[in-house]
């Protein structure tokens, strides 16, 4: 049970209150008193807009079901379809011409290109490796991943064929961002220390100090190590001991997908961990190899420029934060005799804890522009961006920050907002400094929003529908369009498979070449690969060259399949794998509080799970149960197989409890709830049963 305290009106979790007031507040030399005041009339005004909204949401989705239904049997009417969509609301005009008006953005996101991590803020340990993710060994990168065409390194210590091959490649790399004059390569590199680094272009040099040589290509650095006594430094003929890329320009510290935050406890966690940044202190202590390591935020690096200054560059991604979306409520706060939106929750406080970077407290410091970057996941067309517009400016005015402090990014992930994305960016012109595709999410919500339309297509077929490739083209036709080049990100989707990184050299330069000007890894080392990228391709000249914005037609083709005579083995194939899927994913988050990890796939793929995921699964199974192509009892043949198998996946893990003998535990029951009351859940959204099915875990432990 959560312990309250009354704050204005506002029952606030004892622990909750007191980090507010201490941690929080004293060190900005706030007023408690007025800081509450303030807050519950931000809820007076924001809570019922919140919940009209949501409204709007069931509203809308009630009509296109009955639409659906009463057309059943019939061929699609595209045309009619959009009418339709135009005459409820679901489509809105599009704004006139405009160009984003946002100001004081840091170069990570306005002009510079280059990777993205997101990483759970529940998990100090793994916010710190994102964090320091901005410099990453290239040495490291190729050594340990099948991105280095070699052999793979023998077990029992250092490789030296494999260095061998890591090291040529890692030159193969400089020979192409940082070319040396008369067509040497670095590979033939001596007595640097005498003869100097003979390059092509001189200006590419742009400092160093008594380690090491800094370069810039493309907009970004490299830092070539040398020392001799270093245990490959010394048997380089230049003595080179590594080449660190700067890589994971910028970070999302999330509070949403990928984390298990249900109480006042977990969300506690998530804003101390969030205020450890900011003020730089954050440390985590572990084990490891019978050692204690302890992690800090790293430091920034020093160096002499040509001219003889001396300058620094950051150490650490510059971070966002990611708000929750607006439907969750959390029991951390309540007001009115109602659990607060959560959504409202972060802002207020995830902005407040921010506000100490801004008043320049903290040890490194986030932002040198004084902005505030949250990321908004979740909202569903223009009337939900301007809200959060909205929302911004009272967090702004009850923390006595300039207009527009708050940056937003806006989380291109549900249909509604895709299909009026132009509306959207103009709802939070001012303050706009990141749009992105998400797949996983819009899968999910393009399966519930035309779930009574008929069977969809199996998931694997989604990858090559109409509605997707357009979905890719118009998001960033219409950022480009709108101003967003120099001024904010146009980010892509995560890569999911994290040990499969020659893979992701292979396609992910593909987002480069779609206009994006970052896009998602899924590990500090995946960053560092993914840099690479962005020293082959000049995003911002290529989206100079990008062409018209496609039209609707094709983003609102539904994915139904239509005169698809599936076998029964295909269909039990697509249930097994959503049925595999959705267990080991369910399981981790509802027994160990685990949002995201790499959970194996049904062929023991590691992929990296969230939310979004479960998502897709649990409505594909609902969609086909809806309209027979499946039955019940085929769905619990399935999920009793598949949780054998997600079991025998886990036996090495102590702390797991086996799926196949509770049945009634509620890691299963709520497997069973996402799938067979899937129709029924809002936007087919995960979270309502998550959340209540991890806080009955949490009463019973």
């Amino acid at each position: 049970m959560t312990n309250y305290v009354t704050r204005a009106g506002i029952e606030v979790d004892q622990a909750l209150a007191t980090f507010v007031e201490t941690e929080v507040l004293a060190p900005l030399c706030r007023d408690g008193e007025a800081f509450w005041a303030g807050f519950a009339s931000l809820l007076g005004e924001f809570a019922p807009r919140n919940a009209a909204l949501l409204q709007k949401r069931e509203d809308l989705q009630a009509k296109i079901d009955a639409w659906h239904i009463e057309r059943k049997g019939q061929p699609h009417d595209a045309g009619a379809y959009r009418a339709f969509l135009e005459e409820i609301g679901y489509l809105v005009p599009e704004p006139g011409d405009f160009t984003i008006g946002t100001e004081k953005v840091d170069p990570e996101i306005a002009t510079m290109a280059g990777p993205q991590l997101v990483v759970p803020i529940l998990n100090a340990r793994f916010l710190l490796n994102a964090a320091n993710a901005r410099w990453g060994s290239l040495y490291d990168a190729f050594y340990g991943t099948d991105a280095l065409d070699a052999p793979a390194a023998r077990p029992g210590g250092y490789d030296e064929d494999r260095g061998a091959a890591v090291i040529a490649e890692a030159k193969r790399f400089m020979d192409e961002a940082v070319p040396l004059a008369d067509g040497r390569k670095w590979a033939d590199l001596t007595d640097v220390k005498e003869r100097g680094i003979p390059l092509a272009d001189p200006a590419q040099c742009v400092g160093w100090n008594d380690k090491a040589c800094l370069f810039k290509h493309n907009g970004l650095h490299i830092e070539v190590a040398f020392d001799p006594e270093h245990p490959v430094g010394k048997t380089d003929p230049a003595n080179i001991a590594d080449i660190n890329l700067e890589a994971a320009l910028t970070t999302i510290a999330d509070c949403e997908d990928s984390v298990a935050a249900v109480d006042a406890e977990d969300k506690l966690l998530a804003y101390r961990n969030w205020l450890g940044v900011i003020r730089g202190d954050l440390s985590e202590s572990f084990d490891k190899g019978g050692k204690t390591v302890t992690r800090e935020l790293a430091p920034d690096r020093m160096y002499t420029s040509p001219e003889g200054g001396e300058f620094a560059l950051p150490g650490r991604s510059l971070m966002f934060v990611r708000n929750v979306g607006h439907l969750m409520t959390n029991p951390a706060m309540r007001w009115d005799g109602k659990e607060i939106p959560e959504g409202i929750l972060d802002a207020v406080m995830t902005s407040a804890i921010s506000a100490q970077d801004v008043a320049g407290l903290g040890k490194y410091g986030n932002s040198r522009r004084g902005s505030i970057y949250i990321v908004k996941p979740k909202m569903h067309g223009p009337e939900e961006c301007a809200f959060t517009n909205d929302l911004f400016d009272v967090v702004e005015d009850l923390l006595d920050l300039p207009r527009h402090t708050i940056k937003v990014g806006v989380m291109d992930e549900e249909r509604r907002t895709s299909a009026n994305l132009a509306a959207c960016i103009h709802a939070v012109m001012d303050r706009i400094v990141f749009i992105n595709t998400g797949f996983l999410d819009r899968t999910g919500d393009e399966i519930h929003t035309s779930i009574q339309a008929g069977p969809m297509m199996r998931k694997g077929e989604m990858k090559n529908s109409a509605w997707l490739k357009a979905y890719e083209a118009r998001n960033v036709g219409i950022g480009l369009k709108h101003g967003l080049s120099g001024r904010a990100q146009i980010g892509k989707g995560m890569w999911a498979a994290p040990d499969l990184m020659g893979q992701m050299m292979i396609e992910k330069i593909g987002h480069l070449r779609a206009g994006a000007n970052t896009a998602w890894v899924p590990s500090p080392t995946a960053a560092t690969l993914h840099a690479i990228h962005y020293h082959r391709e000049d995003v911002f000249e290529i989206q100079k060259g990008l062409g018209e914005v496609p039209g609707l037609e094709d983003l609102l083709t539904i994915p139904l399949a239509e005169g698809t005579n599936w076998s029964e083995n295909e269909i039990g194939e697509e249930l097994d794998n959503n049925c595999q899927g959705l267990l080991g994913y369910v399981v981790r988050w509802i027994d160990q509080g685990v949002g995201c990890s790499k959970v194996p796939d049904i062929n023991d793929v590691g992929l990296m799970e969230d939310r979004a995921t479960l998502r897709i699964s649990s409505q594909h199974i609902a969609n086909w149960l809806l309209h027979g192509v499946i039955s019940e009892g085929q769905v619990i043949d399935s999920l009793r197989r598949m949780a054998a198998k997600v079991d025998e996946q886990n036996a090495g893990d102590p702390t797991y409890e086996p799926l196949l003998a509770n049945e009634d535990s509620p890691a299963f029951s709520a497997a069973k709830d996402l799938i067979f009351k899937g129709v029924e859940q809002p936007s087919g959204y995960t979270e309502p049963l998550l959340h209540a099915w991890r806080l009955k875990k949490k009463a019973a432990a």
